[in-house]
C-alpha cells in the first residue's frame, strides 16, 4: 500500500512539474499545450509500448510445445492472480533475465531468456514469473511508460520553449532568463529522479506481490541471488527501449571501458539494488514487513 501511495504522489508531482514548465514559458496557453503534449505522447505509449519493448529485446513468440514449463507456470499464476494468460516470448540469450510488458492484463506479454530457463529451478522460475505478472496486474508497465514519456516530453518542451523565447524580448530581464535556464536544466533532471523513484517503488511492490502469490519470498530471494551473479558475468545485447523492463539490469556485464562511459547514467538506475530487494524479502519471510 505504501508503494502504491508513493507512486500516485510521484506521478502527480511529475505531471505538475510538466504543466508548471509550460506555464512558466507560455502562461495558461503554455500549460494547456504542455498538457496536450503529455496526453498525445501517453496515448502513443499506451498502444505501442509492448511492441517497442518486444522488438528491442529481440524476442520471438513461442508455442506451448516449445516452452511447456513456462506455459504451465504462467497459466497457473494467471489463474491464481485472476488475470488473462499473457502472450509468451523467448529471447535466445545466455544471460538469465525476464521481463513483462503491455498496457493492461488483457494486452500483456512475458519474455524469458534461455539463460533464466537453464539456471532456475521450477520454484525459482515460478517466483520470477510471479514477479513479472505482478507488474502486469498492477499496471506497472503503463505507469512506468507514462512517467518516462512525461519526462522526455518535459525535456523536449522546455528546450523548445526556451529557444523560442530567445528570439523575442523578455520583459523580466535577467531574472526571467535565469528562470528559463533553470527550467531547461533542472526540470528534466527532477523529472528523471522522480521517474527513477517511481520505477524502484514499483519494483519493490512487484517483489512483494509476487512473493505473496507464490507464498515463498525466500525462493524469490534465491532467484534474485542467481540473477545477481548471472547478469554480472554474462553480457546481453538488448535495446534501450526494453532494458529498464527486465527484472535485473541486463547491462551489468559490461567491460570496464563501457562501465566508465555509463557511470553517470547508472547513478539513475531504474531498479533498486538486488541485495536490498533480497533483504526486504528476507524480512517479509520473518514477518517484519
Amino acid at each position: 500500500m505504501a508503494n502504491n501511495v508513493k507512486t500516485v504522489g510521484l506521478l502527480a508531482l511529475l505531471g505538475g512539474i510538466f504543466v508548471g514548465v509550460g506555464w512558466l514559458f507560455g502562461g495558461q496557453q503554455g500549460a494547456l499545450l504542455a498538457l496536450g503534449i503529455a496526453v498525445v505522447f501517453n496515448f502513443g505509449i499506451y498502444w505501442f509500448s509492448d511492441k517497442m519493448a518486444i522488438a528491442a529485446a529481440k524476442a520471438r513468440p513461442v508455442e506451448e510445445h516449445e516452452l511447456p514449463e513456462v506455459y504451465s507456470i504462467v497459466r497457473s499464476l494467471a489463474l491464481r492472480m485472476e488475470m488473462p494468460v499473457p502472450r509468451i516470448y523467448f529471447i535466445d540469450a545466455p544471460q538469465p533475465n525476464a521481463f513483462a510488458t503491455g498496457r493492461n492484463p488483457r494486452h500483456a506479454a512475458v519474455a524469458v531468456t534461455r539463460g533464466i530457463i537453464d539456471m532456475m529451478s521450477y520454484q525459482e522460475l515460478e517466483a520470477i514469473l510471479a514477479h513479472e505478472l505482478s507488474h502486469v496486474k498492477n499496471r506497472d508497465i503503463l505507469i512506468g511508460s507514462i512517467a518516462a514519456t512525461i519526462g522526455a516530453a518535459m525535456s523536449f518542451f522546455a528546450r523548445m520553449a526556451f529557444w523560442g523565447s530567445m528570439g523575442r524580448r523578455n520583459n523580466n530581464g535577467a531574472i526571467g532568463a535565469v528562470a528559463a535556464i533553470a527550467a531547461v536544466v533542472i526540470a528534466p533532471l527532477v523529472a528523471m529522479i522522480i521517474r527513477m523513484a517511481i520505477s524502484r517503488a514499483r519494483e519493490f511492490e512487484a517483489d512483494r506481490s509476487g512473493a505473496i502469490t507464490t507464498g515463498s519470498p525466500l525462493v524469490l530471494a534465491s532467484a534474485l541471488q542467481k540473477l545477481e551473479r548471472g547478469t554480472a558475468r554474462i553480457p546481453m545485447d538488448v535495446g534501450a527501449a526494453a532494458s529498464t523492463l527486465f527484472i535485473a539490469d541486463p547491462y551489468r556485464a559490461l567491460s570496464a571501458k563501457q562501465r566508465q562511459k555509463m557511470r553517470f547514467s547508472r547513478m539513475f538506475s531504474t531498479h533498486p539494488p538486488i541485495p536490498e530487494r533480497i533483504e526486504r524479502l528476507e524480512e517479509m519471510a520473518t514477518g517484519i514487513r
